[in-house]
């Protein structure tokens, strides 16, 4: 491994952001430009949006970048990038990017489990690691958590930068529960006979947050809650059962942690990702704000709500998949993503990502985590399960 270059005192940041078009990747970019004085982007990469890049690197003069889709190799556009900016395809190129000597803060925004190889990456290099991409903690916190250096492993996530922050200053052993807020979705307050008939252009539609469409459909099953409750369960090491998911609407209340005599700290803000993407690349300090400012007067009154496990059974199963633990999350997140991307596509129906997930929970075997390797392989046998899963509930 090439020894990291050191910056000097005084130098800004210098930050790979992967996955920069994407939902969290152009709003760290805008982080980026707010505080250019302390953040300088030295690499990106796109799945397939090398138009983005291209503007992208010009405008922040990044050296290196890379492209994910390798049949985007041939697009004209690349011609166009800053000179000495040579490209690199495929996914191992997305994944060098996050252990270059002259990265500090790696900010990954890839979306799904393909994101854990450049997490791991980053780990292993002892990089500073901005993380959105929660499958890879959901698949793979076993294996990663320990590769963590304290206060270099930080979320992006609203509801774990908001957990995050109230346990600064705090010993773990005082936690009694975390309140994991949810806006509920597109579709809060339906019973499953009215969930039955929705279209993904309705829950696509959601109510608060402006994100990619993956994570959009997983908030409308609640799975995007499912998979937080496992992720803060490997980052604050709290049981499955102690975190507990409250409807807020309101959004803007982005988590809570109960101690054990009885307080209750929150963080509050605007429902704008720039604010936790900020303090990822700021910790321990905080800088003037990129997000708007919320007036508080003006504010409507907050209300709260029990999520309905009932209607919503994907959040039941990744609980579930949580408290078994080993590589049974890695087999969920799997046939999620899969019946996830089937129902955007027309595919199957709502309530069928359910069905699909648990049924490959059915068959899936948990093992112990021991490898990336390991975690590719149940990766892939998920997959193909879901898609066996897929072609039965058509019938």
């Amino acid at each position: 491994m090439t020894k990291d270059q050191t910056r000097a005192a005084g130098e800004p940041l210098r930050v790979a952001v992967l996955g920069c078009s994407g939902s969290i990747g152009t709003q760290t970019l805008d982080v980026c430009r707010r505080h250019a004085d302390r953040l300088r982007v030295v690499a990106l990469s796109v799945n397939s949006s090398t138009d983005l890049l291209v503007r992208a690197a010009r405008e922040f003069g990044v050296a290196r970048v890379a492209v994910a889709d390798a049949s985007r190799a041939g697009d004209p556009v690349l011609s166009e990038l800053p000179d000495g900016c040579e490209p690199s395809f495929g996914p191992e190129a997305v994944t060098e990017l996050a252990s270059l000597p002259d990265v500090d803060v790696v900010v990954n925004a890839l979306v799904g489990f393909a994101g854990i190889h450049a997490g791991h990456a980053a780990l292993l290099a002892g990089k500073s690691l901005a993380y959105a991409n929660k499958e890879s903690i959901v698949c793979g916190g076993d294996l990663l958590m320990p590769l963590a250096r304290p206060g270099r492993l930080l979320p992006v996530d609203s509801e774990h930068s908001a957990i995050f922050q109230c346990l600064v200053g705090e010993r773990p052993e005082d936690v009694s529960r975390i309140w994991l807020t949810c806006s509920g979705g597109p579709f809060y307050g339906r019973t499953r006979d009215e969930l039955a008939g929705v279209t993904a252009a309705q829950a696509l539609a959601h109510p608060t947050w402006t994100m990619g469409a993956k994570i959009t459909i997983d908030c409308s099953t609640l799975m995007n809650k499912g998979l937080e409750v496992i992720e803060a369960h490997h980052l604050f090491s709290q049981p499955v059962d102690a975190i507990r998911v409250l409807v807020h609407r309101q959004s803007k209340i982005h988590s809570m942690v109960e101690f054990v005599d009885g307080v209750v700290k929150a963080q509050l803000g605007s429902s704008d990702m720039r604010a936790p993407i900020q303090y990822a690349l700021s910790y321990p300090e905080r800088w003037d704000a990129t997000a708007r400012r919320v007036d508080w007067c003006a504010e409507d009154p907050f209300t709260f709500g029990e999520a309905d496990e009932t209607a919503f059974g994907c959040l039941a199963l990744a609980r579930e998949a949580g408290r078994v633990g080993g590589t049974l999350p890695c087999a969920m997140n799997a046939a999620n993503e899969v019946a996830n991307e089937s129902f955007r596509k027309g595919l199957c129906g709502f309530l069928d990502i359910e069905r699909v997930v648990a049924r490959v929970m059915e068959l899936a075997e948990a093992e112990r985590v021991e490898s990336i390797e390991q975690l590719d392989e149940v990766d892939a046998r998920a997959r193909e399960l879901a898609r066996t899963a897929l072609s039965e509930v058509r019938l």
